[in-house]
């Protein structure tokens, strides 16, 4: 298979760019390309390039750009994931497999029993760092426009910002039905999980207050790393390019 990197926008076809510091670390320290391997490379906007290292030294590594394919591998379905924040590597397993699934948009929220709290500067080097991960999982999944991620924010605020979601949906263990009695949504739709603890009795109703519908996934109690990646399999399953 050949390698995919992401490259930061604008790539043009036919032009010659120098990789940024962390593909070209990839392509050569891990990868092992050499001068004339082939690559296909993505800038995060749509569609993607065949591309060949036409130089590899110390200081850069150089590829030339084929024209633009337009592939696109998005879902169907424009869903924003609303994580409550987790400890670090429950919330990178969160964000990782939720863009390999197809998530659209992905929106950290601090809530009463997150066990996580950030302060500004903590706050840009995490997302910074889910970035990274995003980055990679499209790399992987074959993906070629970047989810967007918002920055960190309390639920509550989230709650009071306009939404222009179709279907707003809260998972919760005893919620009253299941995704399968839904309607598909005709927009796009809002995914809200809670922390490790869970969200508090006000925060759940909050949320119902804005307009979220309560929705179990089966008898078991899912971890919150878990529980937003199973919800987007069924959606896709049910809705989605799973069918």
């Amino acid at each position: 298979m050949t390698p995919r990197l992401f490259c930061p926008p604008p790539l043009a076809a036919g032009a010659e760019i120098t990789l940024p510091q962390s593909a070209a670390h990839h392509a050569t320290r891990v990868l092992r390309l050499q001068r004339g391997d082939a690559l296909r490379l993505f800038d995060g906007e749509g569609g993607e390039f065949a591309a060949v290292l036409s130089r590899v030294e110390a200081r850069a590594v150089i590829a030339r750009l084929g024209e633009r394919e337009l592939i696109e591998r998005e879902s169907p379905l424009a869903v924003t994931l609303v994580q409550g924040l987790a400890a670090a590597e429950r919330m990178d397993y969160a964000i990782q497999k939720a863009v390999e699934l197809g998530v659209t948009a992905i929106a950290p929220v601090v809530t009463a029993r997150g066990l996580t709290r950030l302060d500004a500067a903590r706050a840009q080097r995490r997302l910074e760092h889910w970035r990274a991960i995003a980055i990679a999982s499209c790399e992987q999944c074959g993906r070629n426009r970047l989810p967007r991620l918002h920055p960190p924010c309390d639920l509550s605020r989230w709650l009071r910002e306009p939404s222009t979601a179709s279907l707003r949906i809260l998972l919760a263990p005893d919620g009253p039905s299941s995704l399968a009695q839904l309607a598909r949504p005709e927009g796009t739709i809002e995914l809200l999980v809670g922390p490790e603890g869970g969200l508090e009795p006000e925060e759940a109703e909050a949320a119902v207050a804005a307009g979220f519908h309560t929705v179990r996934l089966g008898p078991r109690t899912l971890r919150t790393e878990t529980a937003g990646p199973a919800m987007l399999s069924a959606m896709n399953a049910l809705w989605g390019d799973w069918r």
